[in-house]
């Protein structure tokens, strides 16, 4: 499933893959495979994106039942 949320929110942000990456220090590539939905971060990664990104786990993360 692809994460919207956290491109939205990055996106907010003025910021693009590349930059997000080397605020949370790892690849473009990583970030893009997160929000692609093909790579599942680790609780550091994810509360690194949070922090950058001043969102809550639950905001980028939590995946609304449907």
């Amino acid at each position: 499933m692809k994460n919207l949320k956290l491109k939205a929110a990055r996106a907010g942000k003025d910021l693009s893959q590349e930059d997000l990456a080397n605020l949370v220090g790892v690849t473009r590539q990583t970030i893009g495979m997160i929000e692609a939905g093909k790579y599942n971060p680790t609780l550091k990664l994810c509360l690194a994106i949070c922090k950058v990104l001043d969102k809550t786990l639950d905001q980028l993360f939590w995946e609304e039942e449907m």
